[in-house]
Formats: C-alpha cells, sequence, structure tokens
C-alpha cells in the first residue's frame, strides 16, 4: 500500500504571519462585539425595546457583512498585509467617537463604521491560507479563525471596564488596543506577490464562480454556525440577566462558556477538517446543534396536574447550570462547524479562495445582523425569550435537509461504503 506523500515544509514566515493575523483578527472580533455587554447598560439607559436592542447590537455585525465580498477580492489581489493594516487603522476614529455618543441614533450610526473591524475574517482568511501547503490549509485557517475568541474577550474585559469607569470606558480603551494592534500587525506580518491573483484579473472574472450553487450551499451552513455563534454572542448577556436575574459581571462571565469555545477550538475543527473532510465534521456540527437547539427551546414553564392528593403545581425548564453546559457544547460544535465550512472552500475553489469566502462570510455575517433583530422582535411579540433558540433550530433544520439531499445520500459519513 503506497502512502500519501509528505505535506512540503511551512516557512518560518508563515507561522509569523499566521500569529500575528490571528492576534489583529482576535482584536477585531472583540471590537465589533462591543455592543453584546455595553448595549447592556446602553438599553437602560436609552430606554430601549427588545427589539431597538437587537438592532443596536446588529449595526456593527451589518456593515462587517457587507464589505466581505470587496475585501475577499482585494486580498486577492492587493495582498492581505495592506488591506488588514488599513482596514484595522480605519475603524479607530469611530471606536473613539463612540464614547462621545449620547443619542440612539448616534449609536447606531457609529456602530456602521466600528462593524468595519468584521470584515477582517475575509482578509485573513484567504491572507493566511496561501501561506501553507493544501493538505495544512484547514488548520491554518481555524487557528485564524480561533480569533472568534475576541467575543469571549469582550465579556471578560468589558464588564471590568463599566465597573471601573462606566461603558464610556470601554470604547477608549478598544480604540488604544486597536491601534496597538495595528502597529504590531505591520510589523510582523509579511507579503508575498505569488500570492496574489494576476493584475489582468477582473472582479467579474472573479466573482464568477459564486454562480456555483455549492456556493449557495456553504452560506446556508455558515448562516448557522457563524451567524448563529455571532448572534447568540451578542445576545447571551441581556439573555442570563433577564432570565436568571444575573449581574452583568456574572451574565458575561456565564455567556463566556459559549463564545469562548465558540471561538478557539475553532482551530481542533480545522484540524479534524483536513483529517476527516469537511463534509463528515459538518454533518455531525449541524446534528449536535440541532439536539441542543431543541433542548434550548423549551420554555420556562409551569403548570398544575390534578392528582389523587389534589392539585400539584409543577415547575419544567433549563436552571442556569444546565442552560450553560448545553452553550457550551452549541459553541463547540458551532467551532468546529466555522472551520469545517472553509475547508470545504479551500478544497473547491483553491484560486479563488478571497471572493469566495468574502460571499459565504456575507452570509454568515448578514445572518448574525438578521437573526439580533428577529430575536428582538420574537421577544417583544411572544414574551418567551428561549423563542430565539426556537429560530436557530428551524435554520438548522434546513440546513439538515438540504445537506443529505445533495451529499448525505451519495457520501460516506461513518465510515462504511455505501453499496453501488
Amino acid at each position: 500500500m503506497s502512502s500519501s506523500p509528505p505535506s512540503p515544509p511551512v516557512p518560518a514566515k508563515a507561522w509569523g504571519v499566521l500569529i500575528s493575523s490571528t492576534i489583529a483578527f482576535t482584536v477585531c472580533f472583540m471590537v465589533w462585539m462591543m455592543f453584546g455587554v455595553i448595549g447592556i447598560p446602553l438599553k437602560k439607559e436609552l430606554g430601549l425595546s427588545a427589539t431597538q436592542f437587537g438592532l443596536l447590537t446588529a449595526m456593527p455585525v451589518l456593515t462587517g457583512s457587507l464589505v466581505r465580498v470587496p475585501l475577499g477580492i482585494w486580498t486577492d489581489r492587493y495582498g492581505g498585509r495592506i488591506v488588514m493594516t488599513i482596514l484595522m487603522a480605519a475603524t479607530v476614529p469611530a471606536i473613539w467617537l463612540m464614547s462621545y455618543a449620547t443619542e440612539y441614533w448616534h449609536f447606531l450610526v457609529i456602530g456602521l463604521f466600528v462593524g468595519l473591524a468584521g470584515g477582517s475574517f475575509s482578509v485573513g482568511t484567504p491572507y493566511v491560507a496561501r501561506w501553507f501547503p493544501k493538505s495544512r490549509q484547514g488548520m491554518a485557517m481555524g487557528v485564524y479563525g480561533a480569533g472568534n475568541s475576541g467575543s469571549a474577550v469582550n465579556k471578560f474585559l468589558a464588564p471590568a471596564l463599566i465597573a471601573a469607569g462606566g461603558w464610556q470606558l470601554v470604547p477608549k480603551v478598544y480604540a488604544a488596543v486597536m491601534l496597538g494592534t495595528v502597529v504590531m500587525f505591520w510589523l510582523f506580518s509579511a507579503h508575498d506577490p505569488k500570492h496574489l491573483v494576476s493584475s489582468t484579473s477582473r472582479f467579474s472574472d472573479q466573482l464568477k464562480s459564486l454562480k456555483d450553487p455549492r456556493v449557495l450551499k456553504y452560506c446556508q451552513y455558515y448562516s448557522i454556525v457563524f451567524g448563529g455563534y455571532v448572534a447568540l454572542a451578542l445576545w447571551m448577556v441581556q439573555y442570563y440577566v433577564g432570565e436568571y436575574g444575573l449581574s452583568i459581571q456574572t451574565a458575561a462571565l456565564l455567556a463566556a462558556c459559549f463564545s469562548l469555545p465558540g471561538g478557539v477550538l475553532r482551530a481542533v475543527g480545522g484540524v479534524l477538517s483536513d483529517r476527516y473532510g469537511a463534509h463528515k465534521v459538518t454533518w455531525w456540527v449541524l446534528w449536535v446543534s440541532w439536539i441542543c437547539l431543541f433542548l434550548l427551546s423549551y420554555p420556562q414553564t409551569a403548570f398544575t396536574i390534578s392528582t389523587v392528593d389534589g392539585a400539584r403545581d409543577f415547575h419544567l425548564g433549563l436552571n442556569v447550570y444546565m442552560f450553560t453546559a448545553l452553550m457550551a457544547i452549541l459553541g463547540i460544535a458551532f467551532a468546529f462547524g466555522k472551520a469545517s465550512v472553509f475547508k470545504y472552500i479551500s478544497d473547491d475553489f483553491p484560486q479563488n479562495i478571497g471572493a469566495i469566502s468574502g460571499i459565504v462570510g456575507l452570509a454568515g455575517g448578514l445572518g448574525g445582523f438578521i437573526l439580533p433583530i428577529l430575536f428582538g422582535v420574537l421577544l417583544d411579540v411572544t414574551g418567551i425569550r428561549s423563542s430565539a433558540f426556537m429560530l436557530l433550530y428551524g435554520v438548522v433544520w434546513v440546513s439538515l435537509i438540504w445537506m443529505y439531499w445533495t451529499e448525505v445520500r451519495t457520501t460516506d459519513v461513518i465510515g462504511q461504503s455505501k453499496p453501488a
């Protein structure tokens, strides 16, 4: 039996690019998720409804989503080093100005500019992938994607800053951190002209592959594993505060039990995708997510049963410990899924990673924008907080059915070949 050829060695410069890019993405994601924590005091200060709160948290996600396609294409054409540096530097003034906002519309407008930080994903993904051989690209993109843990960093740092100096201190500190990250990234990253798409290539040429039906399917997958992750990362602190009556510090700490594994373990998902394939990992991710969301969807329920001894009252619902445990499992599943979807892209579109990752990232980001707003609308209409999980449960069903009909019926997913 012939063994597969060994992977070519990874140059030291590639590891420097991966580390500096991952740190930069972590800071960008921390900034992008800022409203998930400072939105709590703002909701009280401005007297916002659940829908208004959802819109507030979603505004940065909108911009970060819409810029992903052009940023991915510009990365293919000009290189990730220059695009990432300019992108991060452009967010610093908006982050700083947020500390001086006083009206609801101020935060909405400034949030749009702060949201540019979210576009960093579509820059770094093709940038780091091209520094590594194909057999290691899943790992590289997974490590870079672990920068999603910036959401957890935000949950650790922002409550402490709020306690120390009010919510206004958070954007001031974040602006300083972002400025320092710009300098760090420029000093430790690198550029390789061989990684660029030919200068004669037009945007329309790069976008042709977006007509491929596979891209639409990957968009659907990513709208749940990334869009759902972003939406829940923004929503969970206020969920804990409202559902379980916790302080903002305790709520943020527990919410990090979802955000942290949902970010850090993306690297593990990349390794698993390299080893077992994107399809197998994604299939099991969707099933684990389906089970978790089914349990999380059940609302706190009080009911009375007539017994031989008279009426007896019962309560059925997740306590804070079970809820947090299920959220942690869901975060791990989403982390693996985020990596496996991009392994699909590097396998199927190796010459157009930037453009394809941009459109798939756009779909995921739009999911992260739309879902918090829908969470708020459902809460205002039904008064049931777990309605957010009911919605996500339905989205996962769509992905499972789509994957079954297009992939599972003709693909081995349990280690045994299908009969011819």
